[in-house]
């Protein structure tokens, strides 16, 4: 008969599992003690976590989820153990591709916006895992460069929700073989927990020479070390971190025998054998921060870069804190990322698509310092790709697709990659000194309207922003695609070359698009702004005959390139 009964408990909570509200419950504020033994590599928590119910209805169940590799012990309220059922739910947002979920049964119904205090306890292993790409068709040796997240005794770097769910979340599924669902669920998860607090204790268990760092996304980096003259044997070393708010930080922590040297603001943790990357980001700073600090003000928090055990691990930052090797770093690479950091020290933004899309244009425009305009597009160009094919979709079918509109998104697809092409494009329309000034201008305690940055930039440019805002920002209307309607080569009475031309936008966004008209006597380059689905007509004079027209150098995304040159035709 007991048996009967807990079978029926079992799959009466499957079934109620399967129709429950997994985002129904947004965790607000997080206040956990995370114990590290890297030696076992093992993992423990407890703590409390604040739960507010944001659905539209009241709600008694409630679906707190973890990696599948920790196991839940315990979940109280209000001091009391409360009914909860632990199952697999299959999750790509873990890299086990699966989360341990505890089905919870409240004590009494949370009402809409009100919000339920839980206590939790949590532990197991975070071993290194890259089934969820594997499954997927990812060379395994490809797939452990790049879900590189475990401790171990000799080298622990563990990241948040998305990699690795050491703390609780309340998501649905995500699923990497399906599209963009992975991201969708993550921006969602993201957009609801922008605003929470996590409130941590960090305490690492160990008998040698460790430096532990966690990226803070208001105090920079912190890192804490201790040495094995601490006690004889094994001892506990504990810090406490604060992420307040989320905002886009991944929570991310690391536990290894660096070697530090520190210039501040920067930091640099290295690992023994690397001395030679280290010398090239020491000599790269000054340069770095010479530029980062002209463009974009004095850096506000500490920066660090950290490394890597494996030096093909794939780079991550949390914060000012940027995880890369420096087992042979490039020079070149080494500045590019300390201009990132810089900038995310010097601009804080609760707004994703300012406060990354402004560190990864820095480095667009640090670029373009050393190589030139075509280097700097040619780094930019290595974002396209990234958000390409979701852009297609949605000027395939915008009722069907509704893309991520930049201000509101959380999608590092979009955030990164797209933003970094709105802000140059920006300064192409505005130019250097305008856009400098907004910046310097730029207060996110200001930013409290969708509007403040459009207007910020369009006062310092002198110019009406609002439809590249509406196309760019404010929704995702998709790319443009432009290509020469006609031409009209022509002399004056004095006998000067001049052509009219007419561009067309075939694409469903706007924007302002650089062309060239080679001639037999040199090259001439203007500047035309194109609405979506309309033409625009200019006239240039020319040095001599033209010979054709090449629309766009690549510093404006769009959906098709194969048109973007025009033979002129011999008179």
């Amino acid at each position: 008969m007991r048996f009967l009964c807990v079978l029926c408990l079992l799959c009466g909570s499957s079934f109620f599992a399967a129709a429950l509200d997994r985002e129904g419950f947004t965790i607000t504020k997080y206040d956990l003690e995370i114990r590290l033994e890297p030696e076992q590599q093992r993992l423990g928590a407890r703590g409390r976590i604040t739960l507010r119910n944001d659905s539209a209805k009241p709600q008694k169940v409630v679906a707190l989820q973890i990696s599948s590799s920790l196991n839940w012990r315990a979940i109280r309220v209000d001091g009391k153990a409360v009914q909860f059922v632990s199952q697999t739910y299959e999750s790509d947002i873990d890299h086990t591709g699966a989360l341990s979920e505890a089905v919870v049964t409240l004590p009494a119904e949370i009402k809409p916006k009100d919000s339920v205090e839980v206590e939790i306890g949590y532990e197991g292993v975070i071993r290194l895992d890259s089934t969820r790409l594997t499954r997927v068709g990812v060379p395994e040796e490809l797939a452990k460069h790049t879900s590189w997240d475990q401790i171990s005794h000799s080298f622990t770097a563990v990241r948040g929700a998305g990699y690795v769910t050491w703390y609780p979340i309340t998501t649905e599924s995500a699923d990497f073989s399906e599209g963009n669902s992975l991201f969708e669920v993550v921006d969602r998860w993201k957009a609801r927990e922008a605003a929470s607090v996590m409130i941590l204790s960090l305490c690492v268990t160990g008998d040698s020479v460790i430096s532990v760092l966690m990226g803070d996304v208001t105090r920079g980096v912190r890192a804490g070390s201790r040495s094995a003259t601490d006690h004889a044997q094994s001892f506990t070393s504990c810090a406490e971190h604060r992420f307040e708010p989320f905002g886009t930080v991944t929570p991310t922590f690391l536990v290894a025998s660096y070697q530090t040297e520190s210039k501040p603001p920067l930091t640099l943790f290295s690992l023994s054998g690397h001395e030679a990357g280290v010398a090239k980001y020491a000599a790269a700073f000054e340069p770095a921060s010479k530029f980062a600090t002209g463009w974009f003000g004095k850096p506000s928090a500490p920066v660090a870069i950290a490394d890597f055990a494996d030096p093909h691990s794939a780079p991550f930052e949390s914060g000012t804190l940027l995880l890369a090797s420096m087992a042979a770093e490039d020079s070149k690479l080494a500045g590019i990322n300390l201009v990132h950091e810089l900038v995310h020290s010097a601009v804080w933004s609760p707004r994703p698509w300012v406060y990354e899309g402004l560190a990864h244009f820095a480095e667009a425009m640090y670029r373009e310092e050393q190589g030139g305009r075509q280097a700097a597009l040619d780094l930019l160009g290595i974002h396209r790709a990234t958000f390409l094919e979701a852009e297609k979709d949605v000027a395939a079918s915008p009722a069907k697709n509704a893309g991520q509109p930049l201000a509101t998104t959380f999608d590092e697809v979009y955030f990164r990659s797209k933003a970094a092409y709105v802000w140059w494009m920006l300064r192409d329309m505005v130019g250097d000194d305008a856009l400098q000034s907004a910046i310097g201008k730029y207060r996110a305690a200001d930013d409290k309207d969708p509007k403040y940055v459009e207007q910020l930039i369009a006062s310092s440019g002198k110019r009406d922003l609002s439809w590249f805002f509406d196309d760019w920002v404010y929704h995702d209307r998709g790319l443009p695609d432009f290509r020469v309607q006609s031409v009209h080569p022509w002399k004056t009475e004095k006998a000067v070359q001049m052509i009219t031309v007419t561009l067309e936008n075939l694409g469903t966004a706007g924007a302002e698009v650089p062309f060239t008209i080679h001639c037999e006597a040199g090259d001439v380059t203007r500047r035309l702004e194109v609405r979506a689905k309309s033409t625009a007509t200019t006239r240039v004079e020319l040095p001599g005959a033209p010979i054709e027209i090449v629309v766009n150098d690549g510093s404006v995304p769009e959906s098709d390139v194969s048109n973007n040159v025009f033979k002129v035709a011999a008179p």
